[in-house]
């Protein structure tokens, strides 16, 4: 043991963590963390321009590290600002650790009108958390720090806080610092694995579906010699994109693509095997396929379909694990769904390019891209429709909201990503008005020489809402802005700034910005282009009534 300060002791724990940034800005309730910060010389500091890019950029640079993203924040207001960030980490299962900080210890509770004072600030922030801890004294904070990784570390991946008094970071005392967290995988029940490989082995017409589960466990492998075992076709959720290459000839892409054409293999199958996924409403089952549903959250287990058989555990564990036992049980007796699956791909490829102009544009962005690319997409029109019909070839590469459905998410994400994998090809891709929310990040890549690229589509409208208000609600109103030129602004911050007036050539900019090695913004004038149908088979689906969304 030794006397340390706290925020010593804080930093010292996330080195031996394996900590190497922090995305974080250092507010008044901060400054002892901020000081021990300038005297360590192994984790650096990235400060945004707003405290809502702190969790952002720490969710992609978790996603793109496969590790742990860490972000910084005073309290009150600015952990309000970052819980946008958190909500969207909490949904894609992302690995966020937020510190706060909090009022003096004398006064929590109390509803003085304290600096930043918010009355319960952990119940408040309890929603988009798995975890939360506050930690009073400069001892508390290596086990506290410890507790907070192994939650990261361990289960359901999901965002944890840490919080801690403007003095408990500056007080010192006797601390002993403990060694990183432990990681053990959840084991599943072999009894459960038996039983599953039995439907396995007996089905006729099965098929995996592949969620964000597989990728989070770094079962890509695992799931990869499980098809070519089985010969069973996979699917994989939009947020697991990437989790088996789209030119693997078992791959059906994923649940968005053709919803139809998926729906009715679906309702064809006599069993589906869903790894990793909650395996939501929106894809329907027949009522006697049979389901198995692997997830490491017990909680989600039967949530949406009723009569699954249940395998609680870690996925690459599980997953090789059921390889393990079909082996010894001889395999299936199912022949190669190559063909068969090309054959549907065909067709589906064939209604994407009836999506006119989304997928001559959707082509130019993957022509432009390099294969390893990190494609981050907003809440825009090119984002719905990537989902469905963006060809992904490598796992931890294509990056989505999840279910928060956060505007203005993409840019400070991808930055995170960047900062991860600072020699890969990091693309942006947001409309007009998302990308305005959180413009300001620009002056974070030119001031740390992060090289993303990001992709601006300029319409000057929010174009989705317009068009669900034009078709479903009587007209529009006020979904029009006034845009900056972007490519002339990106200039004023010292990136580099391209216009498209050509959206199918918008390739052509991409490679240019990527050769660039600056932050590049790419202007897509979109204002002259023939009105862009929205992907969706009828009305937009958040705008059925709920009881079309989800038969209870």
């Amino acid at each position: 043991m030794s006397k340390i300060s706290g925020g010593d002791a804080l930093i010292s724990s996330l080195e031996r963590e394996g900590v190497e940034v922090i995305f974080g800005l250092p507010g008044v309730q901060m400054y002892g963390v901020v000081d021990a910060l300038r005297r360590n010389k192994n984790i650096k500091m990235i400060v945004p321009r707003h405290e809502q890019a702190t969790s952002y950029m720490a969710d992609g640079y978790a996603r793109a590290s496969r590790g742990i993203g860490v972000a910084m924040v005073v309290p009150g207001p600015g952990l309000y600002n970052a819980a946008a960030g958190l909500s969207t980490a909490y949904s894609s299962n992302s690995r966020v650790l937020m510190i706060a900080g909090q009022i003096p210890r004398a006064t929590i509770g109390k509803d003085m009108g304290g600096l930043h004072e918010v009355n319960d600030q952990l119940e408040t922030i309890k929603p988009v958390t798995k975890f939360q801890k506050r930690l009073l004294r400069p001892h508390e904070i290596p086990q506290g720090v410890s507790e907070a990784f192994s939650q990261l570390k361990n289960g359901r991946p999901r965002p944890v806080e840490i919080e801690m008094p403007p003095e408990t970071m500056v007080e010192s005392e006797e601390v002993q610092l403990l060694e990183a967290s432990t990681f053990e995988r959840t084991q599943p029940n072999n009894d459960a694995i038996a039983e599953a490989v039995k439907l396995i082995v007996s089905a006729k017409n099965p098929l995996i579906y592949a969620g964000t589960g597989v990728i989070r466990s770094e079962a890509e492998d695992e799931l990869k010699e499980l098809t070519e075992l089985t010969n069973i076709p996979v699917i994989t959720s939009a947020a697991a994109k990437g989790v088996i290459s789209d030119e693997h000839p078992n791959s059906l892409g994923s649940g968005l693509t053709g919803e139809g054409q998926i729906k009715e293999l679906m309702e064809k199958s006599d069993l589906i095997i869903i790894l990793g996924s909650r395996f939501a409403i929106r894809y329907p089952a027949a009522e006697n396929t049979k389901k198995i549903q692997v997830e490491i959250d017990e909680s989600e287990i039967g949530k949406f379909h009723k009569d699954v058989l249940p395998v609680i555990g870690d996925a690459k564990v599980s997953i090789k694990k059921i390889i393990e036992v079909t082996k010894q049980m001889g395999g299936t007796n199912l022949d190669s769904p190559a063909a068969e699956v090309k054959r549907i791909r065909d067709i589906l490829d064939s209604g994407a390019e009836g999506l006119h102009p989304q997928h001559e544009i959707l082509n130019s962005l993957r022509d432009g891209m390099p294969r390893e690319t990190i494609s981050v997409w907003d809440m825009t029109q090119m984002g719905y429709y990537s989902r469905a019909a963006f060809k992904t070839y490598n796992t931890s590469t294509y990056f989505d909201s999840g279910y928060s459905g956060n505007l203005g998410w993409a840019f400070p994400t991808a930055i995170g990503a960047k900062v991860a994998k600072p020699d890969t090809p990091v693309v942006s891709v947001s409309g007009d008005g998302g990308f305005m929310y959180n413009v300001q990040e620009l002056s974070t890549a030119v001031k740390y020489g992060i090289n993303i690229v990001g992709v601006i589509f300029n319409d000057g409208y929010y174009g989705n809402v317009r068009r669900d208000l034009e078709l479903d609600w009587g007209g529009d109103y006020e979904t029009s802005f006034v845009n900056p030129d972007f490519a002339k602004m990106a200039e004023t911050y010292g990136a580099k700034g391209i216009t498209v007036n050509d959206p199918t050539k918008v390739n052509e900019a991409i490679e240019e910005a990527i050769a660039a090695k600056k932050p590049t913004l790419i202007d897509v004038n979109m204002i002259d282009t023939n009105e862009v149908p929205r992907p969706f088979a009828g009305r937009a689906p958040w705008t059925l009534p709920h009881d079309e969304l989800l038969d209870e």
